[in-house]
């Protein structure tokens, strides 16, 4: 059982918070407690890839903007989406809080480019993507590229061909204020509450509401 305020405990631990990061790029694992957030996020990803490719083929659509197409590899990955998130809890040695602004950032690119819907062919390289920049928008310390795509599986280049992607696709829109963030976890724990009905496509009106009006006020 998941419980939904354990995603709240997580994120506000003290297990949470990253010590220095190393500056070798040897793959150690940092031997910490997976957090609830990953098991919350695996889940409702799993759902939107079996509802969208029940809808089509996995295969990016026709017209797709280069920047979209360049997500979708040529096979599925062998290792599931929570295995996945779990090696960069493992490895990345960052904070849990860049996950949900990783599913903030996930959230923004299906609205922002609703030609792209997320599948089984582009979820992995969308996440990694997703939890690098916001590591680095959110942490005060983090691995490099490079460490970045050895934990993905990718090479270096394709790492900073999808952060560029990434970046262009969500038109630079990284800022993530407190009551955004708080409205995505609210959000998490109440799919949790709900029994697991996770759609990630969601409207989330409110939470569109609160950031325009962050962007406004700036």
């Amino acid at each position: 059982e998941v419980s939904p305020c354990c995603i709240r405990s997580d994120l506000y631990s003290s297990d949470a918070a990253t010590d220095d990061v190393p500056r070798d790029l040897a793959l150690s694992p940092v031997k910490r407690k997976c957090p609830t957030v990953i098991r919350v996020l695996s889940s409702l990803l799993e759902r939107v890839v079996a509802r969208n490719e029940r809808l089509r083929a996995p295969s990016p659509p026709e017209g797709c903007r280069r920047q979209i197409l360049c997500f979708f590899g040529a096979r599925i990955p062998a290792i599931s989406i929570e295995q996945y998130l779990e090696r960069i809890f493992r490895y990345a040695n960052c904070s849990t809080s860049c996950f949900v602004v990783a599913y903030a950032y996930i959230d923004r690119l299906v609205q922002q480019q609703p030609n792209l819907r997320i599948t089984s062919l582009n979820v992995h390289s969308i996440l990694i993507t997703s939890i690098l920049v916001s590591v680095k928008f959110l942490d005060d310390s983090y691995y490099d590229n490079s460490y970045y795509a050895q934990i993905g599986g990718i090479s270096t280049q394709e790492m900073n061909k999808l952060e560029r992607a990434f970046l262009f696709l969500l038109g630079f829109r990284l800022q993530v204020t407190v009551s955004v963030f708080e409205s995505y976890c609210s959000h998490l724990e109440r799919e949790v509450s709900l029994g697991g009905g996770y759609q990630i496509e969601k409207a989330l009106q409110a939470i569109c509401s609160l950031d325009g009006e962050a962007k406004n006020s700036q």
